[in-house]
C-alpha cells in the first residue's frame, strides 16, 4: 500500500503520516518525487483495515500495490530511478556500457583491457575478482588480489569498478573496493546476502537467476529495498530454455516488461546471454533498441587465452566497432552513450 501525498503537503504532514504509519508497526519508505511524496508502507497490511490513513493532513489518496513486488513497483515510483555515482548516471537519457574480462587474471591483463574500453566510451570497469563456477576445479578468481588490481585501474583510468560479491562474509571487503556491487545469477535468490546488500551504501547489480521469472526477479531486488538501499540495477543475462545452440536464450522482452512494472533501471548481458562472441554486438544494439538502460559487455586482449569464457568475449577492437554500432540506435531513439 501508498499514501500519495498532494503536491501541497509540507514537510510537517510528511512527517506526521510517517510517525502515524510507525506508531502502527509499519516501516516508511519515502520516494520523493518531481510534484508529489509517495510514503510506502511496509509490513502486514492486513492490520491497517479500520485505519482512515486519507484522513490525515496532506493526504491525496491511499492506493493498494497489488504486485507482490511494493518498492520495485512503478505505482511506488512513477518516474524511473537515476543512479548516481559521481558524474556517471544509470537511468535517464544516457546508456552506460560496463565492461571488461569475466575474471581478473592478472595486472597486466586487467590494465590493458582497463585502457581499452576507457578509450572506447565506456566509463565502467567490469572484472571478477570472485568466480563462481560450475566446476570445483575451474579458475574461481584472485580473490582479493583481484580486488586490488580492479582498484588500481580505478585509479589509473578514473573508471568506476563493478565487481560480483558471492558470500555475506565477504560484502564488507568487496564494498571497500567496488562501486557497484554485483549479485550474479546464481545467487539472485541468496537471501542472506541480499539482505546484507540492502545495508550498504553501494548501488547492487542485481543479475536475473537462470530460470528465474521477472516477478522472482522484482521481489530478489525487494529484498535488498526492503532492507534500505534504494540504488538496485536489474540484469537480465539470459535464461535457460530447450535451446543448445547459444548458452542462454537472451530474453530482450524483459526490458520493456520491466520499464512498465518497475521503476528501477535495467542494464542487458548479451556476453552471458548468448555465450558467442560474434552475436554480442547484434543483440547488443538489440538491448538498446528495447530501452535497455546500459550493457555489461565481456572484452578480453586475447580471448583464446582466457582463463573463463574467452569464447564470449569481444576483443578490443571489436568492443570498439560495437560502441560505434550502438551509438546510432541509441541517438535513433532518442539517448546518448
Amino acid at each position: 500500500m501508498v499514501i500519495v501525498m498532494a503536491h501541497n503537503a509540507t514537510e510537517a504532514d510528511i512527517k506526521a503520516v510517517v510517525k502515524r504509519i510507525e506508531t502502527l508497526g509499519f516501516r516508511a519508505h519515502l520516494s520523493r518525487g518531481e510534484e508529489r511524496t509517495i510514503i510506502g508502507i511496509i509490513g502486514d497490511e492486513r492490520r491497517l483495515a479500520g485505519v482512515a490513513l486519507e484522513a490525515l493532513p496532506g493526504v491525496e489518496a491511499v492506493l493498494p500495490i497489488l504486485q507482490p513486488f511494493k518498492l520495485a513497483s512503478r505505482i511506488m515510483r512513477e518516474e524511473g530511478t537515476v543512479i548516481r555515482i559521481g558524474d556517471v548516471t544509470i537511468g535517464g537519457d544516457t546508456i552506460q556500457v560496463m565492461a571488461g574480462p569475466c575474471a581478473v587474471e592478472s595486472r597486466e591483463q586487467l590494465l590493458r583491457t582497463a585502457e581499452e574500453v576507457r578509450k572506447a566510451g565506456a566509463r565502467i570497469l567490469r572484472g571478477g575478482a570472485y568466480k563462481p563456477r560450475t566446476s570445483p576445479y575451474a579458475f574461481q578468481g584472485l580473490e582479493e588480489k583481484g580486488l586490488e588490481i580492479l582498484a588500481e585501474a580505478r585509479e589509473m583510468f578514473g573508471l568506476l569498478v563493478v565487481t560480483e560479491v558471492m558470500d555475506p562474509r565477504t560484502v564488507p571487503l568487496v564494498a571497500q573496493y567496488a562501486d557497484i556491487i554485483q549479485v550474479g545469477a546464481r545467487n539472485m535468490q541468496n537471501f542472506f546476502l541480499l539482505r546484507e546488500l540492502g545495508k550498504v551504501d553501494r548501488p547492487i547489480l542485481l543479475k536475473r537467476g537462470l530460470s528465474a521469472t521477472i516477478e522472482e526477479w522484482l521481489m530478489a531486488a525487494e529484498y535488498i529495498l526492503s532492507h534500505g538501499n534504494p540504488n538496485v540495477i536489474l540484469c537480465e543475462r539470459g535464461i535457460r530454455s530447450f535451446e543448445t545452440y547459444t548458452r542462454n536464450t537472451l530474453d530482450l522482452s524483459a526490458v520493456p516488461i520491466v520499464k512498465h512494472l518497475s521503476h528501477l533501471p535495467i542494464v542487458v548481458d548479451p556476453s552471458h546471454g548468448l555465450g558467442k562472441w560474434r552475436f554480442v554486438t547484434p543483440m547488443a544494439r538489440a538491448a538498446i533498441a528495447a530501452g535497455a538502460d546500459g550493457l555489461l559487455v565481456e572484452v578480453h586482449p586475447s580471448p583464446a587465452e582466457a582463463l573463463c569464457d574467452g569464447a564470449q568475449s569481444l576483443t578490443p577492437e571489436n568492443f570498439h566497432k560495437m560502441i560505434q554500432e550502438i551509438e546510432k540506435v541509441a541517438a535513433a531513439v532518442g539517448r546518448r552513450i
